[in-house]
């Protein structure tokens, strides 16, 4: 389904220089856990320029429930998305559906002249990212994936360190990121876009891009499997090793089998920072830097994530910005994430040729909003075991 020119021009009037409207209004898409957790809850700490109008969900007993919790009196089922779409009551989606999803529900959100906040990652291969890309560009629309990272005080006061010359010449970057997963849960699905790069690994890669600014020209990756039923599908953990420009090496693990730990450090020519629970987004956060033997710690409060991808994307729609990350930003993680499963399943390096990217987050783009409180789920739970 398209959008008329008549349809277009009416949402984008609505946020004309001229007094136009000041809310963007929202359907979240998917009512999973990241979507109940993390995503409904945001919107009370982004009213200024966002509203929660509609809700899509396959599951009518979420629907019921979380529509009354949140005030919502438009709900559609995924076979009514088009009549959400044309329903001119929403200016934007917010798409946290499974990740095979992605690249459908954007492109027809696209075509319907409706706005795109993504999850990561943004799809499962470059030519869905494409897809998404071009019709977002084709319909005028505004394309964000949700990268919480390039909001997070803790995470952007990194890359100014490490952009300001303290570490000396960044050499070295290394990551972990693990966690127990449940079996069953859709991030072993390899149908759905299941494995521990789609789902965790892409932190590390993204982190080690804006971190040095810049992209890898060479991978290489290792897959590991201990047999366990779980894991039938896809990776139980990957290590990757990939080359930056200048001679840099970045080297991370990304396990669905292992106690949960979440770090990255930059070494330099003269120090190094080291960032304790550094992609979480319920866990207070730390840097622990070193430099010519003194080492200085500051702890960076839990805080609501989701909340400032909601107010940057809302601002980038009434300016008619593009925002930052955007579309060319998901598409360069995974054409990464496909190069390294290409690498373990040949057992050899992958050379990559990357499209230069001009934009990086910086702490220009810091948004604070305090920490949600844990809301019931209807229905949900999240990746981890009770007993994790």
């Amino acid at each position: 389904m398209k959008a008329t020119r008549r349809e277009k021009h009416e949402r984008a009037s609505r946020f004309g220089r001229n007094g136009g409207n000041r809310t963007v209004r929202y359907a979240v898409v998917g009512l999973g856990y990241i979507s109940q957790a993390a995503v409904l809850p945001a919107f009370a700490h982004a009213t200024e320029n966002s509203q929660l109008t509609a809700l899509v969900s396959d599951d009518p007993v979420k629907l019921r429930e979380l529509a009354k919790k949140y005030h919502i009196d438009r709900t559609y089922s995924y076979e009514e998305y088009d009549d959400c779409l044309s329903s001119a009551a929403i200016d934007a989606v917010y798409i946290a559906l499974p990740n095979n999803m992605h690249r459908e529900y954007a492109v027809r959100a696209a075509r319907a002249g409706v706005h795109v906040l993504c999850e990561k990652p943004m799809a499962i291969t470059e030519k869905d990212c494409e897809q998404m890309f071009d019709a977002a560009d084709h319909n005028g629309v505004r394309l964000m994936i949700a990268y919480r990272l390039h909001f997070d005080e803790a995470n952007l006061k990194a890359v100014a360190i490490v952009q300001s010359g303290t570490l000396g010449e960044p050499r070295i970057f290394s990551s972990l990121f693990t966690m127990q997963v449940e079996d069953g849960n859709i991030r072993l699905n390899k149908e759905l876009g299941g494995g521990t790069l789609y789902d965790i690994g892409i932190y590390c890669i993204n982190a080690a891009r804006y971190l040095f600014q810049d992209e890898p020209t060479e991978v290489f990756a290792f897959s590991a499997n201990n047999g366990e039923k779980r894991f039938r599908e896809v990776d139980e953990m990957t290590g990757a090793l990939l080359r930056f420009p200048g001679e840099r090496l970045v080297t991370f693990t990304s396990s669905f089998g292992a106690a949960d730990l979440s770090f990255y450090r930059v070494i330099g020519t003269k120090g190094d920072l080291l960032v304790e629970r550094a992609y979480s987004y319920s866990k207070e956060r730390q840097h622990i830097l070193t430099v010519d033997g003194k080492t200085k710690r500051v702890s960076f409060p839990k805080r609501d994530q989701f909340a400032p991808q909601l107010l940057y994307f809302s601002t980038c729609i009434m300016r008619d910005k593009h925002p930052e990350p955007s579309g060319a930003e998901g598409l360069i993680d995974v054409q990464i994430i496909r190069a390294l499963y290409r690498s373990a399943e040949i057992g050899k390096p992958v050379k990559l040729h990357l499209p230069e990217r001009k934009k990086r987050p910086t702490i220009t783009q810091e948004i604070k909003r305090p920490a949600v409180k844990k809301p019931t789920l209807v229905r949900a739970k999240g990746p981890r075991p009770k007993s994790s």
